[in-house]
């Protein structure tokens, strides 16, 4: 029983590691597009441009993962949806701290701007993306029925 236990968490890994690479395509697009067309170094704007990227992909995440990843074990209930944002609150301090943590790093060292920004951002997509899949496995959409069975 704990091999299959343990093939499902990797299965499920990998569910959420290639909605993962959707949700990055959402994130990284939309904030690229936001420093395009609204150009600034101003941290209260990269943040704010962070945050609206990293809530696109929140949403991009719930809807797959329900569908995907989770749907044995999500049920779409109100505690669940409420444990989702709370995780997703918790991974998008997590997404800001270190995207503005390392764009003034990147920027510290003299990297160029568009450059440092996708720097950043991948290592915060990384960091709150690792986070985000622990909570939401173990917190949001936990298998009640796993618990029973010990």
């Amino acid at each position: 029983m704990e091999k299959k236990k343990k093939r499902k968490g990797l299965f499920q890994y990998a569910q959420f590691s290639a909605i993962g690479i959707s949700n990055a395509a959402v994130d990284i697009g939309t904030l690229n597009l936001l420093l395009y067309f609204f150009p600034t170094d101003e941290r209260v704007m990269l943040t704010t441009y962070n945050t609206i990227s990293y809530c696109l992909a929140v949403a991009n995440s719930y809807i797959w993962n329900v569908l995907i990843t989770f749907r044995d074990s999500a049920k779409g209930s109100g505690k669940q949806r409420i444990a989702f944002v709370l995780q997703g609150l918790v991974s998008l301090g997590v997404n800001n701290l270190v995207f503005i943590g390392g764009n003034t790093l990147f920027q510290a060292v003299g990297v160029p701007g568009w450059l440092r920004y996708n720097l950043a951002k991948g290592v915060a997509m990384f960091l709150s993306f690792t986070a985000s899949f622990f909570m939401i496995k173990y917190f949001v959409f936990k298998d009640s029925h796993l618990n029973k069975e010990k």
